[in-house]
């Protein structure tokens, strides 16, 4: 299964492992099981501290057990981790094999003293992903790495595609899934300090409180996607203190499948960008401070000549400027039923989801690249596919459209406005639309809707704050001012025209430089440094 390539470099992984593993496999006679197998020999044959051993006890097959000899340490797979879950599959042989995880110090000590319900104080966790998930890795890492720091922590992660039936009895229709104890935990991408945050309900205040004692900053930047990080980036290069307070660190870069028009960087994915971002910004002096939403902004005329950033924990970040980065979200189709159906058959990533409706009926609802990108992919993967359009034709580029076009199982409506989600009250069975013709309103029957309609700016906590554009966008000039001195912004949040990732960091690093720009030109700091001046 694994070329002679990735069997040396994943030799070469195998040599840091200092623990004897033992992988345990449970197969039966099924061609996955022996493809299963197959891997598991070739894995076992690169390293002297791994023995492969079979016991067909487990109520999973094909699955597979990795774990510490003579310890109660261990992590599952139910399904074959390749694709996306290959790094997963790695990560689990080092970290089971006793090399030390990256992870703060801070954070492996609050895993290490989690504990779970009576009677027995364990967390069982389940996790359902697909190949195709570029969300999923996070998830499955993080609780494999906890269950290696405590053992009263037990994770399996199981491919969806794999265990249809298993997904069917218990309606899984989005991933990531998270199960814990039998009962649905959360759904979507998620980080250890994340899953953390859910488990230790004491953490958000202990943090809140953290967050209090802070100086002010020369430059706070709120966001921490591709214009957030540029901005950090620019900004502590400068010498001055900077802080970054984001709600999901990487932002929608998180989310994005493959990136393969970042100049000088042929091909990439989401969460990698997302994750050398960060990185970036950590060779740094830069507080980052994760999972942190803002609620308020509060000019400097009213917070005593430096700007405020209330949060939703209760904390508040004070600083000399502001750069705002909030980017923006999947834009919602505002009916009845699509949020009471929300990852019960309504998604908005055909590459996570879209495993999970093999065989069944979908329609996509948007014209654009993404829906048309959307509808291609379904059509290997689903029954049927139609492709739903408020416009009277499709905006996607001619040679996706012909691509669609050229496809047995699509069929694409245009001039059709989506006004109801139907479903059995677990799950979607149909989709209301009108005719925007004639005005007869037609039901389409399927199990899935993926909409595909554009993005909304995370702004509504700015209004009547600054100006804001019809569209609910930051208005700012080409050094990326807002209305309020001090304030700047950058990226999809704002009114720059185009949405892009190269875009925002060059409008992240405009910002950073304009707001040291406004620092040594304000009357504040020409005195703080006159009087450090004398003072010394």
């Amino acid at each position: 299964m694994l070329d002679a390539h990735l069997k040396a470099q994943l030799k070469a992984y195998l040599e840091k492992v200092t623990q004897p593993i033992e992988i345990v496999a449970s197969l039966d006679d099924s061609a996955k099981s022996a493809e299963l197998n197959e891997l598991l020999e070739e894995i076992t044959a690169l390293s002297d501290q791994i023995t492969l051993v079979r016991r067909d006890d487990n109520e999973r097959k094909p699955s597979f057990a990795i774990n510490r000899v003579g310890s109660d340490i261990g992590v599952r797979f139910a399904g074959i981790p390749m694709g996306h879950e290959f790094t997963s599959l790695v990560l689990a042989l080092l970290q089971v094999g006793g090399h030390p995880s990256k992870t703060a110090a801070d954070v492996i000590e609050q895993v290490k003293n989690l504990n779970g319900p009576a009677p027995d104080g364990v967390l069982r966790f389940e996790t359902y992903f697909s190949l195709s998930c570029q969300n999923c890795p996070d998830v499955v890492q993080a609780l494999n790495l906890m269950s290696v720091l405590n053992p009263k922590i037990q994770h399996v992660a199981i491919d969806g595609a794999l265990y249809q039936d298993e997904v069917d009895a218990r309606q899984v229709m989005s991933v990531p899934t998270v199960y814990l104890n039998g009962e649905v935990f959360d759904q979507g991408r998620m980080s250890l300090e994340q899953i953390l945050a859910r488990l230790d309900t004491g953490a958000a205040q202990r943090e809140a409180e953290k967050i209090k004692t802070k100086d002010a900053f020369d430059v706070l930047v709120v966001g921490g996607g591709p214009a957030g990080s540029a901005a950090a980036i620019y900004a502590a290069r400068k010498g001055i203190r900077t802080g970054v307070a984001a709600e999901r660190f990487g932002g929608q870069v998180l989310d994005t499948m493959a990136i393969e028009n970042f100049v000088s960087v042929g091909y990439t994915e989401g969460p990698k960008l997302a994750t050398a971002l960060e990185q970036h910004v950590k060779d740094y002096d830069v507080d980052i401070m994760n999972l942190q939403r803002a609620e308020k902004l509060l000019p400097a005329t009213e917070a005593g000549g430096l700007i405020e950033l209330q949060l939703a924990n209760g904390a508040t970040l004070k600083s000399k400027t502001v750069i705002l980065s909030t980017g923006a979200r999947w834009r919602q189709m505002g009916v009845p039923g699509e949020d009471e159906y929300r990852n019960k058959g309504v998604a908005y990533c055909p590459h996570c989801d879209g495993p999970l409706f093999k065989g069944k009926r979908v329609a996509v609802i948007g014209g654009g690249n993404s829906g048309v990108e959307a509808a291609i992919d379904l059509a290997g993967i689903t029954s049927h596919v139609t492709l739903v359009e408020f416009d009277s034709k499709l905006r996607a580029d001619d040679v996706l459209q012909r691509k669609l076009r050229s496809l047995p199982n699509v069929d694409i409506i245009v001039s059709a406005l989506s006004t109801e989600v139907l479903g059995d009250g677990q799950k979607v069975s149909g989709l209301v639309y009108k005719d925007r013709v004639d005005g007869v309103m037609h039901t389409l029957e399927l199990e899935g809707i993926f909409v595909q309609i554009g993005l909304l700016p995370n702004t509504e906590w700015l209004k009547g704050t600054l100006e804001l554009s019809p569209r609910g966008e930051i208005v700012i000039d080409e050094r990326g001012q807002t209305s309020l001195p001090g304030v700047f912004a950058a990226g999809d949040a704002t009114t720059v025209p185009y949405k892009q990732i190269v875009i925002a960091m060059g409008a992240g690093s405009t910002a950073a430089l304009s707001a040291f720009d406004h620092l040594i030109r304000s009357p504040l700091l020409v005195a703080e440094t006159e009087k450090e001046a004398v003072a010394a």
